[in-house]
């Protein structure tokens, strides 16, 4: 059996329920579970070695690549993560864990770091060395690219940074930062072999030093992986992984009922509650991993004008946002990213439903009869249900809302320049590289064109400030300010929720989407 809508499984995923060994491995393409042993949390019992894992994310699409340094979306990351490495990664609580990179020392100034790496091979054989390194962060930080980690390379002068060994290096920054990991851990800052951009295809021959190697990949559909058996970190359980791609919810869920796939990534609340503790497949939930908001366009009218910001601000009523866009299964937010990590300031009172005030400051604003284009998709779980809710509440205000549809193969692309006001989500990052990556006036990924040469300055200061009492007092008056005058109007965290067949284990249910231990197919097993 097969659903229509999932090419994918049609072909490739279907065949491979059926026994087709000239498969070869299997791939996960996502944005969200994770595997770790986690036996006594589940009852995994003793890891099982041998099998094929097939996943189901949304994709991205034709337009799909295993560039690493290109991945946006979640399906885009799990590919990453299974065929690379970076030097460090987040853990559940958001620091910067060694991955690479064995060790880091900073001298006293913060400007200089040793980065010692440990002994990991590629798929082809070839150690990991500092020119591998120093190739991808320059690769990384062109700025001919739209990379997507650049914006968190910034404070790096790779022109002065060099190998000190084989597996040495010395990192020369453009001013003291302390948070200097973070960038080691950033999104999309994989290490890739030296001229690799030049000598061979990311779609066709990509050769990393992750868990799996590299099979095939038909962008939009499915990409097939196998086991690494010299990872560093030990080899995979699985034999091998393939990730198939199906951008409907209903698809996703019907081919985990239908036995096509063992993994679902991002399941809607009532799909999880219809399903949970019935014992056909397990629920996993990943609490409060997702930001979920509206991102106001401040350079362009209306959401230039701070006022007609701050009346959005108090026209949304968060708790009816997360009861009817994510059916309760996530907290409400407070205009500010990264509820419970370190440095929000949750000292700030929570915003409340307030149409009074918020007509009077359109009125203030000359933007009494507002109307205005909310663009959304059903790119991501709850977002066309947010666009209705939010749009009934803005008319209780005296606004107008046109919600209009995207594409899911595009709407990431095309909402991020275009348009005045769209659905935005985000999973789990620090607060540092939230800013680094968004609210900077050369971030890469400026949704809300926030760009502003004093806040800039604020985060450089924080990112000099060795102290983490002062450094924090830094970031807090970053956050009034957005909290203020930004442009994202952050209503709610949701749960990030994985279905996965019976038989899977090892799935980790503590790391938040983007973290270490999110999408580890290494450490997963099928009992």
């Amino acid at each position: 059996m097969y659903d229509e809508r999932f090419p994918g499984l049609r072909r490739r995923g279907f065949l491979a329920a059926a026994g087709a060994a000239s498969l070869g491995a299997l791939a996960l393409a996502g944005c969200g579970g994770s595997g770790s042993e986690d036996s006594d949390a589940k009852g995994d019992g003793t890891p099982k070695r041998g099998g094929r894992l097939r996943a189901v994310f949304a994709g991205g699409g034709a337009s799909e690549t295993l560039d690493p340094h290109l991945a946006n979306l979640f399906a885009d990351a799990a590919r990453a993560k299974a065929l690379y490495d970076k030097l460090a990664d987040y853990g559940a609580d958001l620091s910067a864990r060694p991955r690479l990179a064995e060790k880091w020392e900073a001298n006293k100034t913060l400007d200089r770091w040793q980065v010692t790496l440990r002994k990991a091979t590629f798929h082809d054989g070839k150690p990991v060395t500092a020119a591998d390194v120093l190739y991808s962060y320059r690769r990384i930080a062109d700025p001919k690219q739209a990379f997507r980690a650049k914006a968190s390379l910034e404070p790096l002068d790779l022109d002065a940074s060099r190998a000190t060994g084989e597996r040495s290096i010395e990192f020369v920054l453009k001013r003291p930062t302390a948070e200097f990991p973070n960038a080691l851990a950033a999104f999309g800052a994989y290490i890739v072999p030296a001229n690799a951009g030049e000598t061979s295809d990311f779609d066709t021959k990509p050769i990393g030093s992750g868990p799996f190697r590299f099979v095939s990949f038909a962008p939009g559909r499915s990409a097939v992986f196998r086991r690494y058996d010299d990872y560093w970190e030990g080899a995979p359980h699985l034999d091998e992984l393939e990730f198939v791609v199906a951008n409907e919810e209903s698809a996703r869920v019907n081919a985990l009922l239908g036995g096509q796939v063992e993994y679902a990534h991002e399941l809607d609340p009532t799909t999880a509650r219809a399903h949970e503790g019935k014992g056909q497949i397990e629920i996993v939930r990943l609490r409060g991993s997702a930001m979920q908001g509206f991102a106001m366009k401040t350079d362009r009218a209306p959401f230039d004008d701070r006022r007609v910001r701050e009346a959005f601000f108090l026209i949304a009523d968060r708790k009816e946002l997360v009861d009817g866009a994510l059916s309760g299964a996530g907290v409400i937010g407070n205009d500010l990213f990264g509820k419970g990590y370190e440095y929000y300031a949750d000292a700030l009172p929570q915003r409340e439903q307030d149409l009074d005030k918020a007509r009077a400051l359109l009125k203030q604003a000359g933007a009494e009869n507002l109307k205005v284009t909310l663009d959304t998709s059903a790119v991501a779980a709850g977002f066309t249900e947010a666009a209705s809710i939010f749009r009934d509440q803005a008319k209780k205000a005296g606004v107008t809302i046109d919600v209009k549809m995207g594409s899911k193969d595009t709407y990431w692309a095309d909402i991020l320049d275009n348009g005045t006001l769209c659905c935005y989500r985000s999973g789990a990052m620090p607060i540092e590289a939230h800013i680094s990556q968004r609210l900077l006036t050369d971030s890469t990924t400026n949704a809300t064109k926030w760009q502003h040469k004093d806040f800039d300055a604020l985060y450089r200061q924080a990112q000099s400030t060795r102290d983490t009492t002062e450094r924090t007092a830094v970031y807090d008056r970053m956050q009034r300010r957005l909290y203020t005058e930004g442009g994202f109007l952050i209503w709610g965290f949701a749960d990030w929720i994985l279905g996965t067949a019976r038989n899977v284990k090892g799935v980790e249910t503590e790391a938040p989407a983007n973290t270490l231990d999110w999408a580890r197919f290494d450490k997963v097993w099928l009992a």
